[in-house]
C-alpha cells in the first residue's frame, strides 16, 4: 500500500484548490482525522469511507498517510468561506461585486471547518460524533502550524520566565480565537485585582497579629488563669483553663446553511413536564450534597471523641483541632470526588432538557455544574461559618447524635478559628495539590504519546526513507502525539477561577490571606494555562465570543453572595458584635463613668456563663474528668454564652447582642450593596483606551474594505 494517497473530490474545485500536488512545504491543511488501520472490507472502513466520501462531495481535499495509523488530512474548498463571508457581510454588494472578497482569519477558517466536519451526515444517518464513540475514527484535530503568530507566543507567553510579563492578548486573539482571548484577558484583569485585595489583607492579618499583645480581650484570656471552663465532650475529656486559648486569640446559523442549504432551523421548545423533573431532581442532588456536608459533621464529631481517648497526649489536647484539621483535608477530597459525580449529573441533565443550539446548552450546563459545585465546596464552611456551636445546646442539655455524641463545639477560641482553618487547608490543597497534577498529568501523557508513536526504523533502502522527510507527516505525527483537548477544558479553567473567586470573597472576613494565596497561584495559573495549551495539548478549535457569557451572571451572583457572607461572618462568627454591644451598654466606662480603665475590661468575665457541675447529665460521668487534688473543690465551670445561672436561659445581654447583629447585618449589606451599585455606575464596564482602539480599527477596516471596492470598480 502507498504511503501516500490523494482521494480526489467528485466534483471540481475553485482554482485555489486545483494543484494537489503542491510543493510539501505549501500544503495547508485544516484538519487531521486519524483511525486505527482495520481490516479490508470491516464495518469499520467502510463507515470511515463513506465519512470521507461525504466530505469529498462537499469539494474538500484529502490526504492520506499511513503509519502505525491511518491519518487523513482534509482542506475545506474556498468556496465555502466566501459563502460565508456573503452571508455574515452585505450579502447585496457581494452579489454585485462576487470577486470582492477578504481572506478570512484562519480562527474562523478553523471553526467552519469544524462545524462541516462535525454536522457532515453519512447515508447511515451518522455523525463524526457517532464513528468516533465506534472508534471508527480516533481523533479529529486542527494542526499547530510552524507560523509568526504561534512562534509569538511559545517565545513571549507560554514561558515561567513570563510569569510578570503582560499577556499579548491579540495574539491569543488571533491564534486561539475570542473566546480563549477573552478567559486570559479576564484572568489577567482579576488576578491584578487580587494583588490589591492580597496586600489590604496582608496588612489586616499583620495588623491583627501585631496588635495581639496589646488588646484588652486578649490580655483578660491570657491572664484568666483561675477561669475553669466545662468539658468540651463527655469522655476523658478535662476541665480546662481560659488561659490555655491565649495563643490562639492571637454565529452558529450562517454555519449550518454553508454546510446543508436545506437546513431547517431548530424551532424553540418547552416542556413544563420536563422542566419539572429537571428541577426535581437538581434538588435532590442538592440535598445529596448537602448530606455529605452534615456525614462531615458527624466525621468531626466522632473524631473528636476519638481523638480525646488517645493514648498520645498532643492529640488528646488537640483534639478539637486535629479533628477540624482532618476533616478539611477529607472535605477537600469529597471536592475532587464531586466534581467529576457532578460534571455527569449535569450533562445527564441537560441531555434531559435537550437545548436548542450549543450556547444555550453551554449556558443551562454552566448553571447547572455551579450549583452543584457551590453546595459541594461550601456546605461545610457554611455549616462551620453559621451553626457550629449554636445548635449544640448548652451543659446539662446538649445535642446529641444518636442520642450519644455531643455535637461539636467552636474552638477554644472562638468560631471563627475553625473556619480560618478549614478555608486555609482546602485553598493550599486546591491550589497545589491542583495544579501540579494540572501540569504533570499532560505532561506525563505527552512523553508517553510521544515515545508510544516513534516512527518505525528503515533501511535506507531507495525510496524507503522518502516518507520520513514527508513535512505533513512529520508535523500530523508531532500535533497527533499532544494530549486530546477536552471539549470542557476552557469551561474547566472559568469554573475553576470562579470557585477559586467564591473562596477569595464570601468568606474573607475570616480568611483575609484567601487573596494572596489566589493572587500567587494566579501568577503561575496563567503561565501553567499557556504552557498547556502550546506545548502540550493539540490545537483547540477556536470560538467566537463578545464576552465571557454568562460567567459574568455567575460573578455577579457571588459578589451578592460575598455582601451577604461577610455580613453574617462579622455580625455572627465574631465577635465584633458582642465586644461592640458590651463596649457602649455594660462596660466600666458607661456603668461607672470610669475614664482610667479600658472600656473593654471585664468584657471576657461577662461573655461566660456559669454552669453548676452538679447539674451534668449522669452518664457524663463528670467526677473521672476532674484532677484528684480538685475534684471536691469544683463546684461551677464556665462556658461560652449569654445564660442565667438559675435556670440557664438567655439573658437581656443576648437579646441586646441577638438585635445588634440583625441590625448591623441589614445596614452593613445595605451599604455594601449601595457601594457595589455605584462603583459599577462610576467606573466604566468598557475602558476608554478599549473603546478608541476598537473605534480606530473599525475605521481603518472600513477605510481598507472602501480602497478595495474603488480599486475593483476601476479595474
Amino acid at each position: 500500500m502507498q504511503d501516500e494517497i490523494l482521494l480526489t473530490p467528485w466534483r471540481n474545485f475553485p482554482v485555489e484548490d486545483t494543484d494537489p500536488f503542491a510543493p510539501p512545504d505549501e500544503e495547508k491543511w485544516d484538519f487531521v482525522l486519524v483511525s486505527n488501520i482495520h481490516q479490508v472490507g470491516s464495518e469499520k472502513e467502510n463507515k470511515r469511507k463513506k465519512f470521507l466520501d461525504e466530505l469529498s462531495k462537499k469539494g474538500f481535499t484529502i490526504k492520506k498517510i499511513e503509519d502505525k495509523k491511518l491519518f487523513y488530512g482534509v482542506r475545506a474548498p474556498n468556496q465555502i468561506f466566501q459563502k460565508y463571508q456573503c452571508l455574515l457581510r452585505n450579502p447585496d454588494r457581494m452579489l454585485q461585486n462576487p470577486t470582492v472578497h477578504h481572506d478570512i482569519p484562519v480562527t474562523t477558517r478553523i471553526r467552519i471547518v469544524n462545524f462541516i466536519l462535525q454536522n457532515t451526515m453519512t447515508p447511515d444517518l451518522e455523525k463524526l460524533h457517532d464513528l468516533m464513540k465506534k472508534k471508527v475514527f480516533e481523533a479529529t484535530f486542527p494542526l499547530h502550524e510552524k507560523e509568526e503568530v504561534r512562534e509569538f507566543l511559545k517565545e513571549k507567553w507560554a514561558r515561567w520566565r513570563d510569569v510578570f510579563c503582560q499577556q499579548p492578548i491579540e495574539k491569543i486573539r488571533c491564534y486561539f480565537g475570542e473566546k480563549v482571548a477573552l478567559y486570559f484577558a479576564w484572568l489577567g484583569w482579576y488576578t491584578y485585582l487580587l494583588g490589591i485585595a492580597a496586600v489590604v489583607g496582608l496588612v489586616v492579618f499583620v495588623a491583627g497579629i501585631t496588635v495581639f499583645n496589646s488588646s484588652q480581650v486578649s490580655k483578660e484570656i491570657c491572664e484568666a488563669h483561675n477561669t475553669i471552663m466545662c468539658p468540651l465532650c463527655d469522655q476523658k475529656c478535662p476541665f480546662w483553663l481560659l488561659s490555655d486559648t491565649c495563643t490562639y486569640a492571637k454565529e452558529e446559523l450562517a454555519m449550518e446553511l454553508i454546510n446543508n442549504l436545506q437546513h431547517e432551523p431548530r424551532q424553540y421548545q418547552h416542556s413544563y413536564f420536563c422542566s419539572t423533573i429537571v428541577l426535581l431532581l437538581v434538588l435532590v442532588m442538592i440535598a445529596v450534597l448537602i448530606g455529605i456536608a452534615h456525614a462531615l459533621v458527624i466525621y468531626r464529631v466522632i473524631a473528636t471523641a476519638l481523638f480525646t481517648q488517645s493514648n498520645f497526649e498532643f492529640l488528646r489536647e488537640q483534639a478539637n483541632t486535629m479533628a477540624v484539621m482532618t476533616g478539611a483535608v477529607l472535605h477537600y477530597i469529597t471536592i475532587v470526588i464531586m466534581t467529576k459525580v457532578n460534571r455527569r449529573v449535569a450533562l445527564y441533565l441537560c441531555d434531559l432538557e435537550q437545548p436548542r443550539t450549543f450556547s444555550q446548552r453551554e449556558n443551562n450546563f454552566t448553571v447547572k455544574i455551579f450549583t452543584f459545585q457551590f453546595f459541594t465546596n461550601f456546605s461545610s464552611l457554611i455549616y462551620i461559618a453559621f451553626f457550629l456551636g449554636r445548635i449544640n445546646g448548652h451543659p446539662g442539655n446538649y445535642v446529641r447524635i444518636a442520642g450519644k455524641w455531643r455535637l461539636e463545639e467552636c474552638h477554644p477560641s472562638g468560631c471563627i478559628t475553625d473556619l480560618f482553618i478549614q478555608m486555609a487547608i482546602i485553598m493550599l490543597l486546591k491550589q497545589t495539590i491542583s495544579n501540579v497534577m494540572e501540569y504533570l498529568i499532560p505532561w506525563i501523557a505527552h512523553k508517553l504519546r510521544k515515545k508510544q508513536q516513534r516512527p518505525k526504523k528503515r533501511s535506507m533502502m531507495l525510496g524507503e526513507d522518502e516518507e520520513v522527510e514527508d513535512p505533513c507527516k512529520r508535523q500530523w505525527l508531532s500535533n497527533y502525539q499532544l494530549n486530546e483537548v477536552n471539549v470542557f477544558s476552557l469551561f474547566d479553567e472559568f469554573l475553576e477561577m470562579v470557585i477559586q473567586y467564591s473562596f477569595t470573597t464570601i468568606f474573607v472576613a475570616a480568611f483575609p490571606l484567601a487573596p494572596l494565596l489566589a493572587f500567587c497561584n494566579n501568577l503561575f495559573e496563567i503561565r501553567l494555562d499557556a504552557i498547556k495549551m502550546m506545548r502540550l495539548h493539540r490545537r483547540m478549535v477556536p470560538r467566537k465570543a463578545k464576552d465571557i457569557g454568562i460567567w459574568l451572571q455567575v460573578l455577579e451572583a457571588i459578589g451578592i453572595l460575598a455582601v451577604i457572607g461577610n455580613g453574617l461572618v462579622i455580625a455572627i462568627t465574631s465577635d465584633f458584635i458582642p465586644v461592640q454591644v458590651y463596649k457602649y451598654t455594660y462596660s466600666p466606662c458607661m456603668t461607672e463613668n470610669s475614664t482610667g480603665v479600658d472600656c473593654l475590661t471585664g468584657y471576657i468575665n461577662q461573655s461566660l456563663s456559669v454552669f453548676r457541675i452538679q447539674d451534668f447529665e449522669p452518664h457524663t460521668k463528670v467526677p473521672e474528668m476532674l484532677p484528684d487534688f480538685v475534684r471536691d473543690e469544683i463546684k461551677e465551670c464556665r462556658y461560652r454564652d449569654y445564660r442565667n445561672t438559675d435556670d440557664y436561659s438567655y439573658t437581656v445581654q443576648f437579646w441586646h447582642i441577638f438585635a445588634a447583629r440583625l441590625a448591623f447585618l441589614i445596614l452593613f449589606e445595605h451599604v455594601a450593596l449601595c457601594v457595589k451599585l455605584i462603583a459599577a455606575w462610576y467606573v466604566p464596564d468598557v475602558p476608554q483606551s478599549v473603546k478608541n482602539q476598537f473605534l480606530e480599527r473599525k475605521h481603518s477596516n472600513l477605510r481598507k474594505e472602501l480602497s478595495m471596492m474603488e480599486y475593483s470598480t476601476e479595474v
